[in-house]
Formats: structure tokens, sequence, C-alpha cells
């Protein structure tokens, strides 16, 4: 009986085999199963091309948006550090006068030197103001010119020092964190001649 059960399958087997080749609906259909197997490979393959193009987006969003984020924070704290600029070049003025006062008070009159001392501790007062928001003074004597520092007012001929030296200040320049915000009005030597 055992042998029995054994051939009915393999005539099932057969029999189904033979009745593909024999249908022409069940060779389509196996046709059909390839053609959907090939279709979702196509269809992983191009959602695949989608995820990287996807995250390469992200990826780009991501840097633009840190890339942004830098140069506001750069620009708040150039912002931050140049605020005083139109303020300090208003009061640069008032430091050169102050400076005057003290050269014009400059005798042995008592009165006078009384005042001076006012002066002087007033101009002293102001330029440490200055200091503790970063500007500085430029007093370029005896220095070689700086076009970016310095304006020539005039060249004069010296053979005592070298060619293109400041020989003497006119009014001081000053800087703010290291920027110019009034050159030093200067005399410069140039070679007899």
């Amino acid at each position: 009986m055992a042998e029995h059960d054994k051939q009915p399958e393999q005539t099932d087997e057969t029999g189904a085999a033979q009745a593909r080749e024999n249908d022409p609906a069940a060779g389509e259909a196996g046709a059909q199963d390839a053609a959907a197997a090939e279709g979702e490979q196509e269809a992983v393959a191009r959602l695949e091309a989608e995820v990287i193009e996807a995250r390469d987006q992200a990826l780009r969003a991501q840097a633009d948006a840190q890339n942004a984020a830098r140069r506001a924070e750069q620009e708040v704290e150039k912002a931050r550090k140049f605020a005083l600029e139109g303020f300090a070049k208003e009061l640069l003025p008032v430091v050169d006068n102050l400076e005057r006062a003290l050269e014009a008070a400059s005798g042995d009159d008592e009165a006078v030197k009384a005042i001076a001392e006012g002066v002087d501790l007033t101009l002293k007062s102001f330029q440490g103001a200055l200091g503790k928001f970063h500007i500085e003074a430029l007093d370029p004597l005896g220095e070689p010119f700086d076009p970016n520092l310095h304006q020539a007012m005039s060249m004069v001929e010296n053979g005592d020092v070298e060619p293109n030296t400041v020989i003497a200040v006119m009014m001081k320049g000053y800087t703010l964190n290291g920027r110019l915000l009034r050159p030093a009005m200067v005399m410069v030597s140039k070679a007899p001649g």
C-alpha cells in the first residue's frame, strides 16, 4: 500500500508539469510572475535611489543651516565688536581738544598749572574709558610709514632718518578692536636730493 501511495504523487507532479506544457494559460502565468518580479526589483531600485537622493538633500540642507547659523553668529559678533564705531569717531575730537589744551597750558603760571592738571586728569580718565572699549591710539613717530594706518600730510627731505619714516605726528590715529577708526595724520621723510 505504501507503494501505491507513492505512485499517485509522482503521477500528480508529472501530470501538473504536462498540464503546464499543454496549457498556454499556465505558461503565461509563469511569464507574468517573472515580469512581476522584475517590476518589483525595478521599483525597489527606484525607491533605493530616491532614498539616497533624499538623504543627500537632507545632508545639504543641514550643512546650509549650519553655514547660515555660523554666518549669523559672525555678523552678530562683528556688530557687537564695532557697534561703538560711530560714537567713538565723534569722541576723538574731544580727546584731540584736551591734548591741545594741555599743550597750550604749558607754562609757569600757577593758575594755569592747576587748570592744566585738571585737564590732564580728565584726559587720562577719558583715555582709560576709551581703552576699556578697545579704542587705542596710534602714535607712529619714528615708525615706517604705513598707508593702511597713516595719512601723509606732507613729505620732508631728511637725511637723518630712513626714507618713508614718520618724523612728525600732527594728529594721532585710533583703532577700534584692530579696525582703523581714524588714520594718524603724519609728516613723512624722503631722501634728500
